[in-house]
């Protein structure tokens, strides 16, 4: 999408100094996309601990077992 903005000399100069970018529109899509990526991880984060459902494993095991019983002889 082209877009005219009016961006801070500094903050540019920054941007393509700290991305290492050959251009300004390189050092712009760089900031972006690591802008978006923290988001995303952040967003992740957010729930790291808030899982309630999980099984530990000899919840799961003593599952595994149960259903093997359950199963007729020679059925997979």
């Amino acid at each position: 999408m082209k877009t005219t903005i009016d961006i801070p000399e500094k903050e540019l100069k920054d941007a393509i100094k700290f991305t290492k970018a050959k251009t300004k529109r390189e050092a712009v899509n760089a900031a972006l996309a690591e802008f978006n990526r923290r988001m995303r991880v952040e967003a992740v984060l957010k729930h790291l601990g808030t899982l309630t459902s999980i099984m530990s494993n000899a919840e799961i095991e003593a599952e595994q077992m149960r259903h093997q019983k359950e199963r007729p002889r020679g059925s997979h």
